[in-house]
């Protein structure tokens, strides 16, 4: 009859006595009906964003849709979408569906909650979040370090900082090759094997290797070039900063949202 959930109607039902005229009205009042026939509208705008622990030990990237670019950057939607990112972390266990319609019936748009994902530090290491001007993408960061202090220094952060400019920038599918799904990889050496096909044995090896090593280098985080200098690799310019520092950093995992992508 109004197209809100079930247990809206349910508690208005009871606050109403089973009175469902009056239910109805306590449902208008909420601004739940409204909410309800939104839901099935596209909603193809939003924003990514992020929330990480004070000790930097873990954080989340949640992605959080509405209908029209106007509203993604309202102040009341972007502030929505902080604090849906802190309790994603802090109180999973809250009724987000409830925060989504009670916002739905505020800003006058659908909004959907699409995706959410965290990582955290086992060890000595942190967590580190870049959101890229007009939130349309976002990274969240893992690193390792050996030793405690290094986290403190200055080299380190500039570091982890650009890393997560890069990614947000070259949009690399996983950390090393090590990481990639091996169908694909599969896929992408028939593929090589086919253009060579014709060629001496010999140099069909030298080209789907040479070709393979291309792919990696373009979709691996710690192959490709880095952005600010794209004769050193990722992996070298993470050693050429540890070295000074008598320490081993390691890239540990990474997630990238960028608004409307398929997952």
């Amino acid at each position: 009859m109004t197209s809100a959930g079930l247990m809206d109607c349910k508690n208005a039902l009871i606050e109403t006595d089973g009175d469902v005229e009056a239910a109805v009205d306590v449902l208008r009042t909420q601004g739940t009906i409204k909410a309800a026939k939104k839901a099935s509208r596209e909603a193809n705008e939003g924003v990514i964003a992020h929330y990480i622990q004070p000790d930097s030990k873990s954080g989340v990237l949640v992605e959080i849709n509405c209908e029209t670019d106007f509203v993604a950057k309202n102040e009341q939607f972007l502030e929505f979408t902080s604090e849906i990112a802190r309790l994603k972390l802090t109180a999973p266990d809250s009724d987000f569906e409830e925060m989504r319609t009670a916002q739905v019936a505020k800003i006058g748009e659908n909004i959907l909650l699409s995706r959410d994902a965290k990582l955290e530090v086992e060890g000595t290491g942190l967590v580190a979040a870049y959101i890229h001007t007009g939130a349309k993408v976002g990274v969240l960061l893992q690193v390792g370090a050996g030793k405690e202090d290094t986290l403190a220094n200055d080299d380190f952060k500039v570091l982890v900082k650009d890393i997560t400019l890069h990614i947000a920038a070259s949009a690399p599918v996983s950390v090393s090759r090590d990481e990639i799904d091996p169908e694909l990889v599969a896929k992408e050496k028939a593929i090589a094997e086919e253009q060579a096909a014709g060629k001496p044995p010999q140099a069909i090896e030298n080209i789907v290797t040479g070709k393979m090593n291309k792919f990696f280098a373009t979709n691996c985080l710690l192959e490709q070039g880095f952005v600010k200098n794209p004769d050193v690799s990722i992996k070298d310019h993470v050693a050429s900063v540890g070295q000074p520092l008598g320490d081993e950093i390691t890239v540990s995992q990474f997630l990238r949202f960028q608004v409307g992508e398929s997952f």
